[in-house]
């Protein structure tokens, strides 16, 4: 077990972003953390990352509980871009290679090539999908135990997804990493994930095995998360 939730509450003033939350996640496995704008999703990345704390419970990384000095431990892409607009493609990556001494100069060149990126170009004159591009490769650039991925695809057009797809699939180190992708568009990540929650409302409504979900329900991801969450309408 690498990442462990345990009766988690989260507030943001009057807003729960989690509510009593239990649940884990093992090494070597992806992840898809799955639900709407607002179920959660983003915070539950956060807390693994350091980046928020919980009001109530605890959150654990290999059995530590997790701090903001997580960040040697957790590479963490975020649905913001987080880029100094005047660097080149090029600064950016020294940048970063500055500041996390796992970072692998060498993946991040074979990455700018595979995702074909100009590395003299400035950030600030990025196409939004090249900047989707460029924050996935300072993510896996990072001999991290655990990538946190959060809504990676967002508003990016279907080319640059399945360039996306096809680098998770060339640059994951499977068998070692934990890989957890929060997203609500799930068909670009359904053939990767070993197991998925959803989470609604802070709460995990469901968690299931994408193998044994295709083989015994004969059901995909997209299906099982639409019966889950209309049963869930159902019961209110």
């Amino acid at each position: 077990m690498v990442v462990k939730f345990d009766g988690v509450i989260k507030k943001y003033g009057n807003e729960t972003a989690l509510n009593q939350t239990t649940f884990h996640f093992e090494k070597g496995k992806v992840y898809g953390l799955l639900g709407p704008n607002g179920s959660g999703k983003s915070t539950t990345l956060k807390m693994i990352a350091g980046l928020v704390l919980p009001n109530k419970g605890n959150v654990t990384l290999n059995g530590k509980t997790v701090t903001r000095k997580m960040a040697s431990e957790v590479a963490y892409l975020t649905e913001l871009d987080m880029f100094y607009e005047a660097f080149t493609v090029e600064q950016m990556i020294r940048f970063y290679a500055s500041q996390f001494p796992d970072f692998d100069s060498d993946r991040a060149k074979d990455l700018i090539s595979f995702m074909e990126l100009d590395q003299s170009k400035k950030i600030k004159h990025l196409s939004k999908g090249n900047r989707g591009r460029l924050k996935l490769v300072l993510a896996l650039s990072r001999n991290t135990e655990v990538l946190l991925l959060d809504e990676p695809f967002s508003g990016l057009d279907p080319m640059v997804r399945d360039t996306i797809v096809k680098g998770l699939l060339s640059y994951i180190d499977f068998g070692n990493q934990t890989v957890i992708i929060a997203t609500h568009e799930i068909d670009e990540i359904e053939a990767i994930l070993d197991e998925a929650f959803i989470i609604s409302n802070g709460q995990i409504l469901g968690h299931c095995i994408v193998e044994e979900l295709r083989e015994t329900d004969g059901l995909s991801v997209l299906q099982w998360l639409k019966k889950s969450t209309k049963s869930e309408r159902e019961m209110k």
